[in-house]
């Protein structure tokens, strides 16, 4: 039983680390998923008050990260608010289109579409904005990975 129970939440986990890269997967609900495999196998008494209150704030952090990361990328390349939802649509539709690459290519691509149709910027001003949406996914990627790295610790460190 030992073995089922830590295969799950083994591969919670690492479905939680793919959604870094696929954003259609909510990974933060998968990581939850996995200290709630635990407690269900085992004890929710294993994980102490203070485990939760920091996880809750930390899956806060994460959604804080991320809508943060793409704005800040998206303006600071002098982008507007249609870059940054044409960065976020190409985000979600990229990886289905271009499978692996649509993960850079969709938001690099959408900002770029968001610009030009909305703001009516030079091409020149949207492809900056494009490569602004891919710095501040690649940003949000590094930082909610090494966030739910931390959460995975305090986890183990819980038990």
């Amino acid at each position: 039983m030992d073995i089922l129970a830590w295969t799950i939440i083994i591969a919670l986990f690492a479905i939680a680390f793919i959604g870094l890269v696929y954003p259609i997967i909510p990974s933060v609900i998968f990581l939850l998923g996995g200290f709630i495999a635990y407690g269900l196998f085992y004890s929710f008494a294993d994980l102490p008050w203070w485990f939760w209150l920091i996880e809750i704030l930390f899956v806060i952090l994460l959604f804080v990260a991320d809508t943060i990361s793409n704005i800040i990328g998206v303006k600071k390349f002098g982008g507007s608010k249609a870059g940054m939802w044409g960065s976020t649509i190409g985000l979600l539709v990229g990886p289905f289109v271009i499978p692996f690459a649509g993960i850079i290519v969709g938001p690099f691509l959408g900002a770029i579409i968001g610009e030009l149709i909305v703001e009516r910027t030079s091409i020149q001003q949207a492809i900056k904005v494009g490569v602004g949406s891919v710095i501040g996914f690649l940003t949000s990627v590094v930082t909610k990975g090494i966030v739910q790295v931390i959460m995975i610790i305090i986890f183990i460190v819980s038990i």
